[in-house]
């Protein structure tokens, strides 16, 4: 079984890129020669108090205080973690306790895909372990309301799809790694490890958004950062975590980046400062991997909104 998915994970990737290469390359391409700035964020999930935080208030309200950062004209693209399915069902999270089985159900309201839109987060990753809250039919509900308004995804557990995007000439790969897989950790690694060298043999710069680690340790484990180094020894040029709900340490390792974890981004844990403070990193890539990177801390609100601090 897990041989078998790793096989079809290998057929589904080069798949992607030719359908890419061949049917939507305008779409997947856009400016000149130069660099390519791409903004990268944490955990977003629009459950519970943030769901009635936007009832209440509006959905615009939850990013707000954050637009400076997102509508920065020097972003030519944005990219976060969706920590959950949209669909049209009932939340099962609101006014639960901490704790309870139902806390830590999610499922978004159908807008929120408008929402992300509006605030240029125009590609999430999907590979995480919320994402089947409520099943494939979640997914596949995530999945359309999503293109319905133009926000690409990739790391979906359907396709583990990967994106290709030449931006300002430069043609970066984002490719999902997600620990906490159906298929188990060391299958999904080897899924995303197929996938980049697949990217780096077509030319394209992969860069990896992952899901991994051990919540609420603000550095990370030996055995993630080898995996992140394997990662890199593959062909990656960048690795960006997600999942632990803190902001953890970073590296450089063989001159590719590696955040092993951005924190919080849109979230509703208050409980200690941790959790409040995530980090946004802006980074310039060229031709070559990374120009530069520009940090941006932020603070979670007890309003349910993220401002930069």
């Amino acid at each position: 079984m897990s041989l078998l998915s790793v096989i079809l994970a290998s057929i589904l990737s080069l798949f992607n890129f030719s359908q890419l290469a061949a049917s939507s390359a305008s779409f997947f391409s856009f400016g000149g020669s130069g660099s390519a700035h791409v903004l990268f964020a944490g955990d977003m999930m629009f459950d519970r108090t943030i769901r009635t935080a936007a009832e209440r208030e509006g959905d615009d309200f939850l990013l707000s205080c954050i637009d400076q950062v997102l509508l920065a004209p020097e972003n030519d693209l944005v990219v976060a973690n969706l920590e959950g399915p949209i669909t049209g069902k009932p939340s099962v999270s609101i006014g639960s306790k901490p704790g309870e089985a139902r806390n830590f159900v999610f499922t978004f309201p159908i807008s929120t895909a408008q929402l992300l839109k509006d605030h240029q987060i125009d590609l999430v990753n999907l590979g995480n372990n919320h994402i089947l809250n409520f099943g494939y039919s979640g997914v596949q509900s995530t999945v359309s309301t999503l293109e319905e308004v133009g926000v690409a995804y990739f790391g979906d557990p359907i396709t583990d799809k990967v994106v290709y995007k030449t931006i300002s000439g430069v043609p970066l790969a984002f490719i999902s790694y997600n620990e906490f897989s159906d298929d188990g950790a060391k299958t999904a690694a080897a899924v995303t490890m197929i996938q980049i060298k697949s990217a780096k043999s077509v030319g394209f710069l992969p860069v990896v958004y992952t899901h991994w680690g051990l919540e609420y340790v603000r550095t990370a484990p030996q055995y993630i950062r080898d995996r992140a180094h394997a990662f890199v020894d593959a062909g990656a040029i960048a690795v960006i975590g997600s999942h632990p709900h803190v902001v953890q340490d970073s590296e450089t390792y063989k001159g590719a980046l590696i955040y092993y974890s951005l924190g919080n981004f849109v979230f509703d844990q208050y409980f200690q400062e941790s959790v409040r403070n995530g980090l946004l990193i802006r980074v310039a890539f060229n031709s070559e991997g990374v120009e530069s990177v520009e940090e941006i801390p932020v603070k979670l609100n007890r309003d349910r909104t993220v401002c930069p601090l």
